[in-house]
């Protein structure tokens, strides 16, 4: 039966998934084109062992002809990967034992010619598919060590999102900048990035594999053809019986089209191969575990422009910065993932921290940059001075970072106390601490919650709460003392 006469099955991904880390070997695919490649070079093989057999019987007569019959006595080594049909290597190879029975008591004379001339062709041919063996087989192992490798990285950095986002749940969210999961999410689109890289290379490697496969199993059916031409032009000289005999072996071989046994081939064994109109991966379709849990969605982000805390320097410098559920405030160098690991070169815990209302476009945050980097440990506590592209964006900053350091933190103030308060026979209930959230500004934010970024709303500004408060408590303390 010919393999023409079966429809192709319908490839399948072998090696492609929407999963972060696939569980697919890398290796499946060079393993079986390594075994098709073995398939070859041990029909090259039989073949060889012919034509040193028949050198052989024209040497030793009708006795030597059994030996050689001997030789394609045996079924192909993976044979499986062969057509077991007419038409093609399988058949072939069956036609040969016919016709070589039939030869059993001829004679053979030409032992040197054969020695000479259609030996090194199949010898030649024997190479060149070890050759290609070792192509494969060096080749892509090492394309699938990296994927491993890669697969790995995410692997732990995965794991470690999700002992983090756990964590954000039982500790309210509170935890150091490196265990923020916002931070390691992006970690793990970074490592995933590098491992999907490694994936298209080596998917593009087996795909160029693949397609030479068709050509070059043409030309090694060429070679063989060339083989059994020669061998019938040298042996076939005998008598006209024996010429016969070679010429129907050569009509098999040259009745095996270049593509048979490919197409064979791709019928049984196409659903594990790889299919090259299957398109590439991509990070942003890809879903991995805790990817959308609200600890990775930042309150606000954008960039923003902060000046240097060398006092040296002059100017601002623009970065992008991040409110995360987790109450820091993270500066980041800009938004890509890909190119380089996004680790936050400023991390500020804002409960810890004193905010200062926005004044225009600019707005300040007095705290430690707990990011543990070697500019953090100089610096210690300082005051940042940011500046927001307008005023109405530095009011949605200010609200955010309010929302994430809680109605009840601590305030910063950017202008000196009243002298009413800080006189003297002032006591120390009559002059409370500016730095403080009043009640009023306490109550607006109940109910207050940081899992969504937050919009510009329209509130008092803290700091002229806090001043009336502060006039209206000092009035008071004088009438006292005053009346007394």
């Amino acid at each position: 039966m010919s393999g023409d006469s079966h429809a192709l099955p319908l490839r399948q991904g072998t090696t492609f998934s929407e999963d972060a880390v696939p569980e697919i070997d890398p290796t499946t695919t060079a393993g079986l084109l390594a075994e098709r490649l073995q398939a070859w070079k041990h029909a090259v093989v039989y073949l060889e062992d012919y034509v040193g057999a028949v050198e052989k019987v024209h040497k030793a007569h009708a006795k030597e002809y059994e030996r050689v019959l001997k030789t394609i006595s045996h079924p192909l080594k993976e044979g499986a990967h062969f057509d077991q049909g007419l038409g093609g290597v399988a058949g072939f190879f069956e036609n040969m034992r016919v016709n070589t029975q039939a030869m059993i008591n001829s004679n053979a004379e030409t032992e040197k010619t054969l020695k000479g001339s259609v030996l090194p062709i199949l010898e030649r041919l024997h190479k060149e598919i070890k050759a290609k063996h070792k192509e494969v087989t060096h080749g892509v192992e090492k394309g699938a060590k990296e994927i491993d490798k890669a697969r790995n990285n995410t692997q732990k950095h995965i794991e470690l999102l999700g002992q983090h986002t756990a964590a954000f749940e039982s500790t309210g969210g509170k935890m150091t900048p490196n265990d923020d999961p916002y931070v390691i999410q992006r970690g793990v689109l970074h490592r995933l990035n590098k491992q999907v890289v490694e994936e298209n290379n080596h998917r593009n490697d087996l795909i160029n594999i693949q397609d030479g496969f068709k050509a070059f199993e043409a030309h090694v059916i060429q070679v063989v053809q060339q083989a059994m031409d020669a061998l019938n032009q040298v042996a076939g000289g005998q008598a006209e019986k024996t010429r016969a005999l070679y010429t129907d072996m050569l009509g098999a071989a040259q009745r095996i089209p270049g593509d048979f046994e490919w197409k064979g081939f791709i019928n049984r064994e196409g659903h594990r191969l790889v299919d090259p109109n299957e398109p590439p991966r991509n990070v942003d379709a890809i879903v991995f575990p805790n990817q959308d849990h609200n600890s990775t969605k930042p309150l606000i982000e954008g960039s923003l422009e902060r000046k240097s805390r060398n006092k040296l320097s002059w100017g601002t410098q623009s970065a992008y910065y991040v409110v995360t559920p987790s109450k820091y405030l993270h500066e980041f160098k800009d938004d890509d993932n890909l190119r380089h690991d996004p680790k936050p070169e400023l991390s500020i815990y804002l409960p810890d921290s004193v905010i200062g209302a926005p004044t225009g476009e600019k707005f300040h945050i007095k705290g430690k940059d707990k990011s543990k980097s070697f500019s953090s440990k100089l610096a210690g506590t300082s005051e940042l001075n940011f500046k927001a592209h307008s005023a109405a964006e530095a009011q949605k900053w200010f609200d955010a970072i309010r929302i994430a350091a809680g109605a009840t933190g601590p305030a910063y103030e950017s202008q000196p106390p009243s002298p009413d308060a800080s006189g003297p026979g002032s006591s120390s209930d009559a002059a409370p601490k500016v730095g403080k959230i009043d009640t009023a500004h306490k109550d607006q934010d109940v109910g207050i919650t940081g899992d969504k970024t937050v919009s510009s709303p329209t509130a008092i500004s803290p700091i002229a709460t806090r001043q009336d408060t502060l006039k209206d408590t000092v009035a008071s303390e004088e009438k006292k003392a005053t009346v007394a």
